[in-house]
């Protein structure tokens, strides 16, 4: 079964092109003209990933991200003549996966959605379950974190990341490292990403993210993840 990528666009100019592009490299293409029909062919089709633009008319690709969340966990690349720093930590924040500006080239753009669907496809190494205290469990055959017993809502991201930094406790792992680990390396520059989600772990699972005690920030080297005294 092909791979099936959902373009929201409504340059029609730009999305023509990408669409030959992603079908030369033998992806099935989708295509919606706006937010709304994009969340249809969300529901109706499945594809596997979306390529989402944010300046659409009507509603826009912050609405339209907000919407297939709810319904999907769909690997979203967010595509925009946008350059600012905040709109892709927003991007990130409301649950997308990349976030590209435009021009980008044919190849870039090949590596980035590979990547993605990689990351998304990508099996975590299953094991026995490990006890890091006595508040903080990771049951690696369910891929599930608990802190007190709970399960933590953790996104296949956020525990990619848990597990590449208990992987390495006690050691200090560089950014570049964890940016390869968890996204590949196509991200490896990406450091506003894995800023973002080590903030989203220390929230879930740090008794006091202002003042972490699994995960340590090593200034200028990397994060080091801390097993508690037992």
């Amino acid at each position: 079964m092909n791979i099936k990528i959902l373009i929201v666009e409504d340059d029609e100019q730009f999305s023509y092109l990408l669409a030959e592009q992603l079908r030369d490299a033998h992806y099935e293409v989708l295509h919606a003209r706006n937010g709304r029909k994009a969340v249809e062919l969300v529901c109706d089709s499945a594809p596997d990933l979306v390529l989402l633009d944010i300046l659409m008319p009507g509603m826009d690709g912050w609405e339209t991200l907000r919407q297939i969340r709810e319904v999907s966990d769909v690997p979203i690349i967010m595509v925009s003549s946008i350059t600012n720093e905040l709109d892709k930590v927003r991007a990130l924040q409301m649950g997308a996966d990349d976030y590209v500006t435009k021009p980008i080239s044919r190849l870039e753009c090949m590596a980035r959605i590979e990547a993605v669907l990689r990351r998304a496809s990508r099996p975590t190494t299953a094991g026995d379950i490990l006890r890091i205290d006595d508040r903080l469990t990771i049951d690696r055959a369910r891929h599930e974190a608990y802190v007190e017993g709970q399960p933590v809502n953790l996104s296949p991201i956020e525990y990619k990341l848990l597990i590449s930094l208990v992987d390495n406790a006690g050691r200090i792992t560089t950014a570049r490292r964890l940016l390869n680990d968890v996204w590949g390396w196509e991200y490896t520059d990406e450091v506003s990403y894995l800023k973002v989600y080590i903030h989203y772990l220390r929230q879930k699972i740090e008794p006091d993210p202002s003042n972490p005690v699994y995960i340590l920030t090593e200034r200028g080297k990397g994060y080091l993840f801390q097993m508690p005294s037992r």
